[in-house]
């Protein structure tokens, strides 16, 4: 199965819910992705700690 095939079944069986469920699962996407921004650019923040050298500590 390809992903597009894949993609097309997820939509298919979208279309099918309820509005009320739509309105759901989209505000619980929406604050994942946001969740996944946020970590995203909050891992640029510390990119300083970085540091191979400690990573002698991982052992």
């Amino acid at each position: 199965m390809t992903q597009v095939s894949r993609i097309e079944e997820i939509k298919t069986m979208l279309f099918q819910l309820p509005i009320e469920e739509l309105i759901t699962l989209i505000a619980e996407i929406e604050e994942k992705l946001e969740t996944v921004r946020i970590m995203q650019l909050a891992e640029t923040g510390f990119q300083e700690w970085n540091d191979p050298e400690e990573d002698i500590y991982n052992d």
